[in-house]
């Protein structure tokens, strides 16, 4: 018994060659707004490094070619809170420096993001006592936590990970003409 032949492929489409099909072709993507922007802000990302005690060195590791976080759009550091959108706070923060942590957020442009590095910026780690800010939370938001004291480089590049996934999931809401600043 023969097998019957498969049907025949609908013919080529003929290519336009003027309008605006012609302009168009397969060279456009067509997506929503919020989320090009949504896309643009996840590989985009400016770190402003609050570098307090001994996780800093693993924040310093980051950028060697084993973990190269520039990968994911967040190599340069901005070292002034103005220019940043991402704030990591890494490492052990004090009770006298609470008041300059929440200085420095207030500081930073919309949107920003805040992410806990470590043991000790999550929940004061294992420092029990008055002097020590049992987690920043109390005095900032954060967006993403980071376990480990210290963290290693796959968790904070994993937390990085979540953050572009959170950045790109929110609605981008335009801000009306003179409402800004």
């Amino acid at each position: 018994m023969a097998r019957p032949l498969p049907p025949p492929s609908p013919p080529p489409r003929p290519r336009v060659s003027s309008g605006e099909e012609a302009l168009l072709g397969d060279a456009v993507v067509l997506t929503r707004l919020d989320r090009a922007i949504g896309w643009a802000r996840k590989y985009s990302i400016f770190p402003y490094p609050f570098a307090t005690a001994c996780c800093a060195m693993e924040y310093m590791s980051l950028s060697m070619s084993p973990y190269d976080i520039d990968r994911f759009g967040a190599l340069l550091p901005r070292f002034t809170p103005r220019q940043a959108d991402l704030m990591m706070v890494i490492g052990t923060v004090t009770m006298r420096q609470a008041p300059i942590l929440k200085r420095v957020y207030e500081q930073m442009g919309e949107p920003k993001w805040v992410m806990a590095f470590g043991a000790c910026a999550s929940s004061g780690g294992f420092y029990d006592n008055y002097t020590t800010l049992p987690g920043i939370d109390l005095v900032i938001p954060v967006d993403v936590y980071v376990p480990g004291c210290p963290p290693r480089p796959e968790g904070v590049l994993d937390g990085l990970m979540a953050l572009q996934r959170k950045i790109q999931a929110q609605k981008q809401v335009p801000v009306a003409a003179g409402t800004a600043g």
